[in-house]
């Protein structure tokens, strides 16, 4: 193949060097890849062979500049494969991630190379590097060290081994996990069994089952996490039975989709790479270089939380259980209730009800006046979307960004519909990284996965997914506003327990009153959304923080017991560990099971968060003390955010994250706000 047939193989001529989505076929990716690879390869050859004495330019920049088009490439198939996937994508994905494991073991573990880094960094002191310099100095020996660089030969081949075996056994995770979240989509035939659902929504339903070949019938999908959001409106207790087991059964029904073999496999692996990098099991290695610093330090945060989340989840149990006999009806409270007996209450106690909501949430409005909306405000960012570049789906809007004195900032593509090509959650990505070195300016991207409604009706959002589109579009900003020379550094290059911080920080304009008065208005009539409905959603937002912050725990301490296994540990039965490991945590509530279940907790298995899924929690401790701070000091004000911008936002990964949040706060963070905002005042 040529470049001329290759356009993955060359540098977009599009603006922001936007991929050419219009001309990219998933047969491109593999002869990239492998031409990406050879030319790195060959890129560092030459600096490790280089007959020069290292110095920082001829070492750690030229890495820095290596890997162009593996770069390029990788961005776009890894997206591509997320978001609209195909079988050709998946092929690819399974053959190419054990040869990308190996590629980069080929560069870690090259001991002429390693001699160049170590060099520099015991002469670092002398080198007079500028702070940003001397960080990644640190960084690229830390990465080498940890990629085992100094292992002796033997250790290093039973290291690629391992590294070569994980990340083919993540692909297999995610792809099992994507077929059988496809196949286990609830079929129903009666309509008279969806009651509680919207019109829109059963509209919905009805043209994803068309769409299946099951004409006349309903298709109710399933997102990622174990608590299915249509559980809260299904009227029907056997439907909504059937869905949650549906949404608990995945990756757990045995056949060629089933998980139990490859997570087993996964964690055995990664507690002897551990012990061969020298480490006790692989939360102490994932966690040493986070903020956090020590697998301990990260599991005494959740434990402190975990007996007051329970109690308040126990409370708010036996509160549903008087629900239900309200309601004259005489069952259990069973996991599959929890979210409809729940809404039940809330809508009582707050007088707030999420299908009289959802008209003054419409997402056209909820994007432009309310996410951009605050963004300008804040940071003086303008945003002006453009129809003419290509995107890889018809349902993705493309956004051009400018910066407060009118220079271009980067493009932002939107992709907030659900689709069978699309894994579940939501996410931000980079289709490409900015740096100053590369003279690279950004392109960012966020999914989501929203229902989308049928041909000409509007897109009525739940007040969780206006949460999680603010959300998103933190970390887009994230990496928007980055302001960094080299790319390791870029945007949402941080430690991963620091990275939900800004979008954590973003949430908070949800209901601010100047930007919810700007987005929340009728599609109808363009009423605004009612001061009551104001005043009840917020006092009725810490209402279930007991059943929230349990799952949420029950969740991250799950991923720590997977990850604190050592290499002489073996688990055969995946059921009867997780059960022992959430009853040691404490956090075992029949009624409320974890946010994610072992055999579909991709974060942790295939999604980079491996020993790090307490990283929400513990940025939203930084994330409760920020919004003290711009509370005190005039909220949404345009010197606010400059602030934000300027000490913490556009610094990326380029300084020590904590000195960054000292300096934006004057201050260490502070874990009171935290606890209020959860009700968790006992911890």
């Amino acid at each position: 193949m040529t470049t001329v047939d290759n356009p993955l193989l060359t540098a977009s001529e599009l603006p922001y060097e936007l991929p050419p989505f219009d001309r990219i076929s998933s047969e491109h990716f593999l002869p990239a890849f492998e031409a990406g690879m050879a030319e790195q390869a060959a890129e560092v050859r030459a600096i490790a062979d280089n007959p020069e004495p290292p110095t920082f330019d001829n070492t750690i920049v030229a890495l820095e500049r290596s890997g162009e088009l593996l770069d390029r490439v990788a961005e776009v198939f890894f997206n591509l494969n997320a978001s609209h996937t195909d079988d050709t994508l998946r092929a690819v994905h399974a053959e190419i991630a054990p040869k990308l494991a190996a590629h980069s073991d080929a560069i870690h573990l090259d001991a002429a190379l390693f001699a160049r880094v170590e060099r520099l960094y015991e002469d670092r002191d002398s080198l007079g590097l500028d702070e940003e310099s001397a960080w990644l100095l640190r960084r690229y020996h830390l990465d080498f060290v940890r990629a085992g660089a100094a292992l002796g030969e033997a250790e290093k081949a039973r290291l690629r081994e391992l590294n070569t075996e994980l990340s083919s056994l993540a692909t297999r995770f995610q792809d099992n996990l994507l077929a059988d979240t496809n196949d286990l989509a609830v079929l129903v035939t009666d309509r008279a069994e969806l009651a509680g659902l919207s019109e829109a929504t059963i509209a919905a339903a009805a043209e994803a089952a068309t769409a299946r070949d099951e004409d006349g019938k309903y298709l109710l999908s399933l997102s990622l996490p174990t608590a299915q959001p249509l559980l809260s409106s299904l009227e029907n207790r056997s439907v909504r039975e059937r869905l949650f087991r549906a949404s608990v059964a995945r990756g757990n029904r045995g056949g060629e989709h089933d998980n139990k073999a490859v997570l087993l496999r996964i964690a055995r692996l990664r507690a002897e790479r551990a012990a061969l990098l020298g480490y006790p099991h692989h939360a102490a290695y994932a966690i040493e270089d986070q903020t956090a610093g020590t697998a301990q330090a990260a599991t005494d945060l959740l434990r402190r939380l975990a007996p007051v989340a329970v109690a308040n989840a126990r409370a708010e149990a036996a509160e549903l259980t008087e629900e239900i006999a309200r309601s004259g009806e005489d069952h259990p409270l069973e996991p599959w209730d929890w979210a409809f007996y729940a809404e039940r209450v809330r809508r009582r106690r707050f007088d707030v009800d999420g299908a009289e909501l959802r008209p003054y949430f419409e997402l056209d409005r909820v994007l432009k006046d309310g996410v951009f909306h605050a963004a300008t405000k804040l940071y003086g960012v303008t945003f002006t979307e453009r129809h003419d570049l290509p995107t890889y789906h018809p349902d993705v809007r493309v956004f051009e960004v400018f910066d407060a004195d009118g220079s271009p900032l980067g493009l932002f593509l939107g992709d907030y519909y659900a689709r069978e090509s699309k894994r579940g959650g939501a996410w931000m990505n980079s289709y490409r990284v900015p740096s100053r070195l590369l003279d690279r300016k950004p392109v960012v991207v966020n999914n989501l996965n929203i229902t989308k409604p049928p041909q000409g009706e509007p897109t009525l959002l739940s007040f969780d997914e206006v949460e999680t589109t603010f959300h998103e579009f933190g970390h887009a900003l994230h990496e928007l506003l980055s302001d960094t020379r080299y790319p390791t550094f870029a945007g949402t290059n941080v430690p991963r327990d620091f990275v939900e911080f800004p979008s954590q920080v973003n949430e908070m304009w949800v209901l601010w009153p100047e930007v919810l008065a700007n987005y929340a208005r009728h599609y109808r009539t363009g009423e605004p959304l009612p001061q009551r409905l104001v005043e009840k959603l917020q006092e009725s937002r810490s209402y279930g923080e007991g059943f929230a912050t349990t799952e949420y725990l029950a969740a991250s301490l799950l991923d720590l017991a997977w990850h604190t296994l050592d290499a002489d540990t073996t688990v055969e039965d995946v059921a009867a560990f997780q059960a022992q490991a959430l009853e040691k945590a404490g956090v075992a509530v029949p009624e409320v099971p974890p946010r994610y279940a072992s055999t579909y907790f991709a974060h942790i298995f295939c999604n980079g968060y491996s020993a790090g899924y307490y990283s929400y929690i513990w940025s939203e401790v930084l994330d409760a003390d920020t919004v003290e701070w711009f509370r005190e000091n005039g909220g949404l004000t345009r010197a606010n955010g400059d602030h934000f911008r300027r000490k913490l936002l556009s610094r990326g990964g380029s300084t020590d994250p904590m000195a960054a949040f000292r300096a934006f706060r004057g201050r260490d963070p502070e874990i009171e706000p935290l606890l209020k905002r959860r009700g968790l005042a006992g911890a």
